[in-house]
């Protein structure tokens, strides 16, 4: 008798097909023309401090009050939700249960026959936002590779559309089940790519270690790995000679691990503290987390690679719209250990066993893994380095981003 385990994976890749414990996607598609109107009085109605009390520090106190006031002002004369919210509309959106969560996702598949699936996973204080402009180059046959994807983009549990997790203790490795359960049999994918950034790629990391026995994973593009970043003493005591790039790169760590662990630290400790002081507050949201937009970006004079306003007024407005600022900020908590201090590639088997990866090195980014340390974690056959570029790959340097991950099905 056909065991009921060989029944199930059967039917998983039937076409049309799913698992009788999860119900079919359904779809999805934003609506928050009526809250926004509710946000913008509140914006409105706000007020700021007519001057900086001390005034010349720049970013390193906080947010630019002349930012602050610039945002507020467009947000409530020159922002138009309507038509931003069209933008994110054009896209396929659906919604899963699995597991008891409620998961958002975009799957914009490719007209190509031949497409490779990839998930590309977020962090914070993004949201599926961050991926906006890779989707439909991912999903064309264009650059050097001639490969095109089927393009999966979900919110992470308790950011955005998807519900929150179900217990405090829900981890990377929890969620990383819960994408894998989407890809394979809510969506029937036998293989598929991961590219993740920030938590996104601490939850991208556990599914590219955690479903490689079998050939699930085909291959993971990252911009972090879940482990500490090392210092400046370790970088030189291993004779690693850096370029310029990530001389740029290494200093704003540097910065960020000396006056940038503010959030973090809170939000690991005091998530509800702090999640309750943000919420139903869209000025503090826009100074807490705008304010990291400007910081993790390259500094203007370079419009191509900062984030522009109605860029951030989206990921502002789509946190504050979905109430889910306190839910998301939970991720750190939920992860204490989110950095692993030892370079130790958890298996199965060696590194040299791992399906492959490509890094990308963006100038701009929050730390440093020179290749050396990457090559520990995982079987990079690419490590790229990129002169413009910051926290939000997707948004600000989405070209060399995509390229990248191009490169890598090269090695499928």
């Amino acid at each position: 008798m056909l065991h009921w385990k060989a029944l199930s994976a059967a039917l998983l890749f039937v076409p049309g097909i799913l698992a009788a414990s999860h119900a079919p996607p359904k779809r999805f598609k934003i609506d928050l023309s009526t809250q926004f109107k509710r946000l913008k009085r509140q914006v409105m109605d706000a007020r700021l401090p007519d001057a900086e009390l001390y005034p010349g520090n720049g970013q390193q106190k906080g947010v630019p009050l002349e930012s602050l006031r610039a945002w507020k002002e467009l947000w409530v004369t020159g922002y138009d939700w309507d038509k931003e919210q069209a933008k994110l509309n054009a896209f396929d959106h659906f919604t899963a249960d699995i597991e008891g969560l409620n998961i958002h996702f975009i799957h914009q598949k490719s007209k190509a026959k031949d497409a490779v699936p990839i998930i590309l996973l977020h962090g914070w204080p993004g949201s599926f936002q961050e991926f906006i402009p890779m989707i439909t180059p991912l999903t064309q046959k264009n650059g050097s590779t001639g490969v095109a994807f089927d393009v999966v983009v979900p919110s992470l549990p308790g950011f955005v559309f998807s519900s929150p997790a179900k217990t405090q203790n829900w981890t990377v490795s929890d969620t990383a089940r819960v994408f894998n359960t989407l890809m394979t049999v809510v969506l029937g994918y036998e293989k598929y790519a991961v590219h993740g950034t920030d938590w996104g790629a601490a939850v991208g990391y556990a599914m590219y270690t955690m479903f490689n026995t079998n050939g699930t994973i085909l291959g993971g593009s990252f911009d972090f790995v879940p482990f500490f970043p090392p210092s400046r003493a370790d970088i030189e005591a291993n004779n690693i000679t850096l370029l310029p790039s990530q001389e740029i790169t290494l200093q704003k760590f540097e910065d960020w691990d000396t006056t940038g662990m503010d959030y973090f630290n809170m939000l690991t400790n005091k998530p509800d503290d702090l999640g309750y002081t943000l919420y139903d507050n869209p000025i503090a949201q826009l100074a807490f987390i705008g304010g990291k937009f400007l910081l993790w970006s390259q500094p203007p004079p370079s419009p191509l690679y900062t984030p522009n306003n109605s860029t951030i007024l989206t990921a502002i407005s789509l946190y504050a719209l979905t109430d889910s600022v306190v839910s998301a900020g939970w991720i750190y908590a939920a992860n204490r250990g989110g950095f692993a201090p030892q370079y130790v590639y958890p298996g199965p088997g060696s590194v040299e066993d791992a399906p492959p990866m490509v890094f990308s090195n963006f100038a701009y980014n929050l730390a440093l893994w020179p290749e050396e340390y990457v090559k520990k974690v995982g079987r990079v056959v690419a490590y790229r380095v990129h002169d413009n570029g910051g926290h939000f790959a997707g948004l600000d340097n989405p070209d060399d981003l995509v390229e990248d991950i191009r490169l890598l099905a090269s090695f499928f």
